[in-house]
């Protein structure tokens, strides 16, 4: 198989030679169509024994062979994985799309449809014109190598995070497949981190992977900093209510291990589920943590589902006490098919925000989104973001004696 890869690498470099430029694309402006990075990527890949050619170990550590910089046709395949692409790479060099990913198409996976995916905001034209590669979608659990053939591309990115699968897809396809993860902490991990620096490396954007791992290790420091000091007994206890999981969710669906609340040092009241991650608890258990609750904050995925519960028993919050005094607030949906990295990092600093009104009085939460979103995607997207059905106007305190109404 290596030897097929490296015919198919050599071709291209050599290809690439002919036409009397370098591979790496210079990537458009802001009001393109794709995120600008910080500087220009360098001229010439790295090079490991004088071929261009290097070995790289993806995020499930397989090691693949690529030529850093010389790839003109990209398909992304797997929850996340275009998302991930178009914060560092060239959404002009894509030539195929998922169909979850194509509002245009009737026929194709619509439970995300009214969710805000910033990426989709910014690049959905550019996304539109392109033939499908796969369905994707929750329930699309392998790729669809026949369909990705048919869009000829020479290197395949990847969330799809089964081995044998990610090798078998690469022996059949001819092309280099990059596998990403970005873990259950997403944005606020190590593993996030390293699969932008694998995209950098891969697609020579090193400069413009270290601004946005640079630019969210300075946020969240940020956050941190200004919470440091708060004394335990100042904390209010608050729910975090209605996290996405593959589309399904209502007001059980929470996590122990919330990774916003920890960096902005909020008391999660939800600490004794016994692993982590989103899941849902027990009817029982949010009624008795009920008493305890300083503070809702719904998640606008859910709002959808929660209106339907409460149309059929509107008593399900009566237990909380934030419901009862009026300290509920909406932000943007955490998960659509995968995190939203960028809106997991705009909902921490609402969270601390709500959490610590005097700590963050000066934090106006449409700068905040446009800020993020323009150094993820090249583009301020907070009017785009809550204008979306199923983000009811952005980050807000519900009254909800309407509002679920």
């Amino acid at each position: 198989m290596k030897k097929r890869i490296l015919v198919f690498l050599l071709a291209a470099m050599i290809l690439v030679g002919c036409c009397g430029c370098s591979a790496a694309k210079e990537p458009p402006a802001a009001d393109n169509n794709a995120p600008a990075p910080a500087e220009a990527a360098p001229d010439t890949p790295a090079e490991a024994d004088g071929s261009g050619v290097v070995t790289v170990t993806d995020m499930v550590g397989r090691e693949v062979d690529i030529i850093p910089g010389s790839y003109q046709r990209v398909v992304c395949i797997g929850a996340g994985a275009l998302r991930m692409y178009s914060y560092v790479g060239d959404v002009t060099l894509l030539c195929g799309v998922e169909d979850i990913d194509n509002t245009t198409l009737e026929e194709r996976p619509k439970m995300f449809d009214s969710t805000a995916r910033p990426y989709l905001l910014a690049y959905g034209d550019v996304f539109a014109a392109l033939p499908s590669c796969g369905v994707g979608g929750p329930t699309a659990q392998t790729a669809e190598a026949e369909k990705i053939l048919s869009c000829a591309p020479d290197i395949v990115i990847s969330q799809y995070e089964d081995v044998e699968k990610e090798d078998a897809l690469q022996e059949q396809l001819g092309v280099p497949v990059i596998t990403l993860r970005t873990g259950p902490n997403g944005v606020f991990a190590d593993e996030f981190k390293a699969s932008i620096e694998l995209l950098g490396k891969v697609f020579q954007k090193e400069e413009r992977a270290q601004q946005l791992n640079d630019f969210v290790a300075a946020e969240t420091a940020e956050i941190s900093a200004r919470t440091a000091g708060i004394a335990d007994a100042d904390k209010p206890l608050v729910y975090i209510c209605g996290l996405g999981n593959w589309g399904t969710t209502d007001h059980l669906m929470t996590s122990q291990s919330y990774k916003p609340f920890e960096v902005a040092n909020i008391n999660n009241v939800v600490t004794d589920l016994g692993k982590d991650g989103v899941q849902p608890i027990e009817k029982e258990k949010f009624v008795a943590l009920g008493e305890d609750m300083d503070i809702v904050i719904i998640d606008a995925a859910a709002v959808k589902n929660i209106k339907k519960l409460m149309a059929d028993d509107p008593t399900i919050f009566d237990s909380s006490k934030a419901w009862q005094n009026g300290e509920v607030y909406l932000q943007m949906a955490y998960n659509a098919y995968y995190t939203n990295h960028e809106i997991a990092l705009i909902n921490t600093w609402y969270n601390a925000k709500i959490a610590y009104p005097e700590a963050f009085e000066d934090v106006d939460m449409t700068e905040v989104t446009d800020r993020i979103t323009e150094m993820f995607l090249g583009k301020a997207l907070a009017e785009e973001i809550f204008s979306c059905p199923s983000s009811f106007g952005g980050y807000q305190k519900l009254d909800t004696a309407t509002f679920f109404s």
